[in-house]
């Protein structure tokens, strides 16, 4: 004889945000204490390795980046990361679809198929173009330099 154990419940709104809440709550908490502490102060946020190497890599300026956001300056956070300013839109409108689905209870949207391995190459080589062109010299690429 055999006992058919019962099926689980289908997990409650409050715990399909959980994860969506947390990555967001710590973003904000990241970029509240970006808004804080200045990183164009030397210093303030330690020291990058890659630019004590003299490379900068693509997240070089990241930080100063989010700080100028913060303040409604998008040319100057441009300045410091092309990159960042680029797709921190495209990540806000991520997190959200995240969210919206978790919220309804509905399964997370993916790319299926040959389109996840073409939006990967693409970014990858996408961020490795820019980390080539930051590093060249003026004309060329300085420009995208932090």
């Amino acid at each position: 004889m055999s006992v058919l154990a019962p099926a689980p419940s289908p997990p409650t709104r409050r715990e399909r945000l959980r994860a969506p809440g947390l990555v967001v709550g710590g973003l904000a908490l990241a970029t509240l204490a970006l808004r804080l502490r200045d990183p164009h102060v030397a210093g303030s946020w330690g020291l990058c390795p890659s630019a004590a190497l003299g490379f900068w890599c693509p997240g070089c300026g990241g930080l100063r980046a989010v700080n100028d956001l913060t303040h409604g300056d998008v040319a100057a956070a441009a300045s410091s990361n092309l990159l960042l300013v680029v797709l921190a839109p495209v990540v806000v409108v991520l997190l959200g679809l995240w969210a919206l689905s978790r919220w309804r209870g509905r399964p997370v949207a993916r790319l299926r198929g040959r389109a996840a391995p073409v939006v990967l190459v693409t970014a990858l080589a996408a961020v490795a173009a820019f980390t080539l062109l930051r590093n060249l010299p003026l004309p060329l690429g300085g420009w995208l330099a932090p």
